[in-house]
């Protein structure tokens, strides 16, 4: 780099963009484990209704995402091409995640379905107006891979922070906001994450520069998604993210039902003021910090693709030992659940990071410089996992004759465990095998980095 000084990333923005994904993690971990349970245990909707809902509103985000990685790319502004979009769209996205827990009363089944679709599409257009840019925003914060890298392991310690405050004070704000309304508790607690939100998002925005400068011409849209859509870097690890993904949200989708149902909890307190649910969930946000920390550390040595199978296998056999755990063995569980975010922690901050790699990898091979609309289409996978895993539980719970609030046949039981812990191991296992097509070294990028160096010098 011909300006080191230029390029220097320091601590303060560093943190000044991981808080921005505090945000995301508490949205994303509190809609993961509370709407199945709001909608169907508490406003009594067909599971099957909303599972479909969550993969529906999905079609949405497949024009939308990429659509607003394409807008942010050709957006010039005195703030940037991605922070505008982080400043202007955290009040809305604030609002929204409010709106899909504040139904009137009253309300019909029908009407009940309706409210739900529109409010949480509102919600995925929000999230989408402000984390596609987030995620565009990683691409340009540095040139170099190491120090994009380094900076994507802050932004995974704030968004697997979101799963712990998710983890170990969801559900006893629930509990205590609500004062034994669940439903008041949801709505209160909900409120609360939207001022986290947007304060965080705000911080993003003033805490941090993008240093890569834009193209001077930006290829077609039609154009870019052909090149992304032949890129096999890219299919590899968006395959493994969707997979791997759907596991996690698959089993917090099914945990409140699994922990009530399956396990017989009645939500009292086992350790401090946390009932089994939230020490389940805690454990695994803890254990998703340690393996970002482990990631960013291995990766300096190892290639990111070996480490994302590796972290795979420890996910998948852990889910499996899960499974065959006595019911009641809570601490032996909870060590289980801490290794399966391990291999969580690993896949997510390899995977961020190896998007922005492909970015740059594009830009070198063709000349099209898109880093949004990667970043796009890579947040499209990540919520397309999050999308299946969430609906797999509403349709397993159909499926095997799910009674609401009440004692659940050997069948419904079963489909519970199917939701939480078999179909989760079973989906890590293709992933392990598309990683081994991923092709970007730690040779290729280096060379990557050197000739765009020099051919944004030479444009200068």
């Amino acid at each position: 780099m011909d300006d080191q000084g230029k390029e220097r990333v320091g601590t303060g923005e560093k943190l000044g963009y991981g808080i921005g994904d505090l945000a995301a993690g508490l949205i994303l971990n509190f809609f993961g484990v509370f709407i199945l349970y709001y909608f169907v245990d508490l406003k009594g909707l067909a599971p099957a209704a909303i599972g479909l809902m969550m993969l529906l509103t999905k079609l949405v985000d497949a024009f939308t995402d990429p659509m607003m990685g394409a807008i942010a790319d050709r957006t010039r502004t005195r703030w940037g091409r991605y922070r505008p979009y982080i400043l202007f769209g955290s009040v809305p996205l604030g609002i929204a995640i409010i709106l899909v827990f504040t139904p009137p009363a009253g309300l019909s089944d029908g009407w009940l379905l309706a409210w739900a679709y529109v409010t949480y599409t509102l919600t995925q257009l929000a999230f989408t107006a402000v984390n596609v840019p987030y995620g565009g925003l990683l691409g340009v914060i540095s040139p170099r891979s190491k120090v994009r890298t380094s900076v994507t392991a802050f932004r995974m310690f704030f968004s697997a922070s979101g799963g712990i405050l998710v983890g170990a004070l969801g559900t006893t704000l629930v509990r205590e906001l609500g004062g034994g309304d669940e439903e008041l508790g949801i709505l209160l607690t909900i409120s609360c994450i939207a001022a986290v939100a947007v304060f965080s998002l705000l911080i993003t925005f003033w805490a941090t520069k993008e240093r890569v400068p834009p193209a001077s011409v930006n290829g077609s849209l039609s154009g870019d998604l052909s090149v992304l859509l032949r890129s096999g870097p890219w299919i590899a690890v968006a395959i493994a993210a969707i997979l791997g993904v759907t596991a996690i949200a698959a089993r917090a989708g099914s945990a409140l039902f699994f922990f009530k149902y399956v396990a017989g909890d009645d939500g009292t307190p086992v350790f401090a003021f946390l009932d089994r649910t939230a020490l389940f969930l805690t454990s695994l946000a803890v254990g998703q910090i340690a393996g970002v920390i482990i990631g960013n550390l291995l990766q300096k040595r190892v290639e990111k693709s070996h480490l994302m199978i590796a972290a795979g296998g420890l996910k998948a056999s852990m889910i499996t030992l899960f499974y065959f755990l006595p019911l009641d063995a809570v601490w032996p569980q909870t060590a289980v659940q801490f290794l399966v975010g391990i291999g969580f922690g690993m896949l997510m901050i390899l995977s961020f990071s190896m998007f922005t790699d492909i970015a740059e990898f594009i830009d070198w091979k063709s000349r099209r410089q898109m880093t949004a609309l990667v970043i796009a289409a890579s947040v499209f996978a990540v919520k397309a996992g999050i999308a299946f895993g969430s609906a797999i539980p509403g349709f397993m719970l159909e499926a095997t004759g799910f009674v609401q609030d009440a004692a659940q046949s050997e069948t419904s039981l079963m489909g519970i465990q199917l939701a939480f812990a078999v179909i989760p191991a079973a989906m890590i296992f293709p992933a392990m095998i598309a990683l081994l097509f991923y092709s970007i070294n730690r040779t290729v990028i280096a060379k990557v980095e050197s000739d765009l160096s020099a051919r944004r010098a030479a444009a200068i």
